[in-house]
């Protein structure tokens, strides 16, 4: 499908990476992985043709068409959801034009006899059947399927884009990007805004896809469960395996192993050489021989070590003065947006130098109780913060406040003080921007990056409470066990919000579970939170949260019915799913043989009988769906 070969990119006279090799085939799940700013999405972008390279070359098959999941989106404002994911069928809404255009004259016009007349009859004929060949009549269901696989309910769709928060929207350019059945897809960080029931969907969306898929994402899990190949970037190289993100780890690491012990081993050769060509040098007898042997070792293949980029950033959060014993005390704190309830009656106590998590499903408000506290949200109830309390703030769209028009150290100098403004190198270093680094603007930054800096813009003012929203998105592996290991080090008290076991694992000292509008306490660490849940991992938690609400367990024979008839639809429907995506490809197959051999397939007289059945097959798919449904929405 596509060939890249001795690719090289370089920035400010050093290459980002040089002379790269791979190739992308059908099937392949890849991985993409390395550190902030090692090229990741830089390889998206020049793979998707929106950014050039400086010398190799990129093949790409006939008629090949690429998506591209950017991790930055713009918006036209005053689409509604269903509205602005139809735009990922141009060419369906253009021959929908076509026909109302038709339509209209075929109405006004009474020149029934006019040859101009009869040709419009002609169009409209031809103008329907190209509609039905690009799927026009099933179009409007399947972009349904897909917004409530993202997680959007019915009656968000004829909402207004502008009414939802940039991780919604995200979800809006996902579905569109789905719908337009691409033949390489390029994920820049997927999951980021997305709850775990829309990551359990796109995982079994992406493994049942059959073009090729490139994902960029640090949830590990995520890779796992999709990747069939990872793909690694590392001092501008790449190391590339078939094997999905764990598995690629312990790999590279005993192959690296083998590479040290027998370049260990051959060293040792070379040490034995070189003392036997000192020692034949010096007679003259031994003189054929010691040459003989200086040719043997220049002809030796030396073997190299693949190199570990070790490079981290360094992270002190700083500590101003004491505060009270209680940091915040908060009484019947309620919250709603318009008719929804988010929070209701909450009562909490945060203590000083506690380290405190906030868990649960999307939506259940812990994004807003972290806003409430650092004073960005009205609300019901009464929030009091303790005695000489300082709040540092790292917000979950933290870095969509940067100013992309602003350099790196322009960004860091305007909120800087006095005290604080001759450290701002020292301070971009130690967040790795050095040297010219600190003259990128904000705007070419990759999202690990600018989740870097606005790290480094919390060092530039003390505080004694820290709120972290989702602190790890867009960060690297190695970056988000420098900031665990920074914040189990800070001396302030910590509240964070967050949906991964792996960074909150011996960071914090209790958890609080938001769901239902009510927030419950669990005195212990995650895994204390875990095993009283009776669950490996927050993954488990959230779905059978989700299992719970479709099917409430009461004593009464009628909710046993319930469950086994939900248990039955839910099998209906993955069936149906099954059926859809099937006869879409089989369609799509179809269509792909009329658009580049149309002589040849219209003469076979079946064609036609064979692909209207497929679309009445499609047809009848969509109604079981639909009716499938909405039996499972009146029974939730």
């Amino acid at each position: 499908m596509l060939n890249i070969h001795n690719l090289s990119v370089s920035f400010q006279g050093e290459y980002l990476f040089e002379e790269i090799t791979f190739r992308l085939n059908n099937g392949d799940r890849v991985g993409l992985v390395g550190k902030n700013g090692a090229g990741k999405s830089t390889m998206l972008r020049i793979i998707s043709g929106e950014q050039q390279y400086d010398t190799g070359s990129i093949a790409i098959e006939k008629e090949i068409s690429i998506g591209f999941l950017k991790q930055d989106i713009d918006f036209i404002e005053g689409r509604t959801v269903l509205e602005e994911s139809y735009e990922a069928f141009k060419e369906i809404k253009k021959l929908e034009s076509q026909l109302a255009h038709i339509n209209e004259q075929l109405a006004t016009r009474t020149d029934y006899e006019s040859e101009s007349y009869n040709q419009l009859m002609i169009d409209i004929n031809d103008v329907q059947h190209q509609y039905e060949v690009h799927g026009g009549y099933s179009y409007k269901g399947e972009t349904e399927r897909i917004l409530q696989g993202l997680g959007f309910k019915r009656e968000d769709f004829d909402k207004l884009t502008d009414t939802f928060s940039g991780g919604w929207r995200m979800r809006i350019e996902l579905a569109k990007l789905l719908l337009q059945n691409h033949d390489i897809l390029l994920l820049d960080e997927p999951t980021n805004h997305l709850d775990i029931e829309s990551i359990i969907w796109l995982e079994s969306f992406l493994r049942g896809y059959t073009g090729a898929v490139v994902i960029v994402s640090h949830d590990k899990m995520f890779l796992d469960n999709v990747t069939n190949r990872t793909i690694e970037i590392s001092l501008g190289r790449i190391y590339d395996y078939p094997k999905p993100y764990t598995q690629y780890l312990v790999l590279r690491s005993e192959i690296r192993e083998q590479q040290l012990a027998s370049q260990k081993n051959q060293q040792k050769q070379i040490e034995q050489t070189e003392k036997l060509i000192e020692k034949f040098r010096a007679k003259a007898s031994k003189a054929t021989m010691a040459q003989s042997l200086i040719k043997k070792l220049d002809k030796i293949d030396r073997i190299e070590v693949d190199e570990d980029d070790n490079s981290v950033m360094t992270l002190k959060f700083p500590v101003s003065v004491t505060p009270g014993k209680v940091v915040v005390e908060a009484e019947e704190v309620a919250k709603s947006y318009g008719d929804k309830n988010v929070l209701q009656g909450i009562d909490l106590l945060v203590e000083r130098d506690t380290k405190t998590a906030f868990v649960g499903q999307n939506g259940q408000g812990k994004s807003t109780l972290a806003k409430i506290i650092v004073g960005e949200l009205e609300h019901q109830g009464k929030v009091k913060l303790g005695h000489n309390v300082q709040i540092g703030y790292f917000a979950q769209n933290q870095a969509e406040y940067l100013d992309g028009s602003k350099t790196v150290e322009e960004t860091m100098i305007d909120a800087a003080d006095e005290k604080t403004r001759p450290r701002v190198r020292d301070i971009l270093g130690s967040f790795l921007f050095r040297g010219e680094e600190v003259d990128k603007y904000v705007r070419v930054l990759s999202g690990g990056e600018r989740n870097r800096l606005a790290l480094a813009k919390l060092m530039l003012q003390p505080f004694n409470v820290l709120v972290m929203d989702e602190p790890t998105n867009h960060l690297d592996i190695k970056s988000k066990n420098v900031l665990k290991d920074s914040l189990k080090q800070f001396e302030g008290t910590l509240i964070v919000v967050s949906h991964d076991r792996d960074f909150l694992q011996g960071l914090t000292d209790r958890v609080y579970e938001f769901k239902d509008h009510r927030i419950r306490e669990y005195l212990g660490d995650i895994d204390y939170y875990l095993e009283q849940r009776e669950v490996a991992n927050l993954r488990e938690v959230e779905k059978r949260d989700v299992i719970k609400k479709e099917a409430p367990v009461k004593s009464t024979k009628k909710s046993y019915e319930d469950q086994k008839k939900l248990k039955s639809l839910n099998n209906r429907l993955s069936k149906v799913e099954s059926n859809i995506n099937k006869i879409e490809r089989e369609i799509k197959e179809l269509d792909v043989a009329l658009a580049t051999n149309y002589d040849e397939t219209v003469a076979d007289p079946s064609f036609f009988d064979i692909y209207n059945g497929k679309k009445k097959k499609l047809d009848g798919f969509m109604e079981d769906w639909e009716k499938i449904t909405e039996e499972l929405d009146a029974l939730n």
